[in-house]
């Protein structure tokens, strides 16, 4: 029988478990964190040294894994096969938050490398805007020249025509 609707898309069928990716991702990455310690290689030497101990020492009817211990190699094994694509799936993660960092590190970089031409292009700016502008140095002997003239002038106008000078002010004392 035909579908009816043709505008989603077929959903698929899917057989096995579901899971949160993300959820079993955090929980790979703390498996992997507490297999690099140095506590999780300590329990798994005592482990190991108590297990080859109490399958030497212990009575026979209480061994549970004879000398070859295979059993415990197949333990040991084991663990290593879960340990190994754990490992490989946190590091999977922790690659793409570096790339993640990487990435938002790199634009910052940009934004900064702008800016920072930005504002080497305004001072530059500014610079050729001052070139044309005087300063006290150029400004200061024109000026120098311009007080001497009106000294100069000054006492020529108090030679042609003397003014009287003036009387000190009374100050009223209170």
């Amino acid at each position: 029988m035909p579908r009816q609707d043709l505008t989603t898309p077929r959903q698929r069928r899917r057989l096995g478990a579901h899971y949160d990716p993300d959820a079993f991702g955090r929980f790979s990455e703390s498996v992997a964190r507490f297999i690099g310690t140095a506590r999780f290689l300590i329990y798994q030497t005592v482990l190991c040294a108590l297990w080859v101990t109490w399958n030497v020492l212990a009575p026979l009817s209480w061994r549970f894994d004879d000398y070859p211990f295979q059993f415990l190699t197949l333990v040991l094994s084991l663990q290593a096969a879960y340990a190994a694509p754990l490992i490989l799936l946190a590091q999977n993660r922790q690659e793409e938050r570096d790339r993640a960092f990487a990435d938002g590190d790199r634009q910052m970089n940009a934004r900064s490398l702008a800016d920072t031409e930005f504002l080497a292009r305004e001072i530059a700016g500014v610079r050729l805007a001052l070139a044309d502008v005087a300063t006290g140095d150029d400004i200061r002997d024109p000026i120098e020249k311009l007080a001497a003239t009106v000294r100069e002038l000054s006492e020529r106008v108090d030679e042609m025509s003397p003014l009287p000078s003036p009387r000190p002010r009374r100050v009223a004392n209170g």
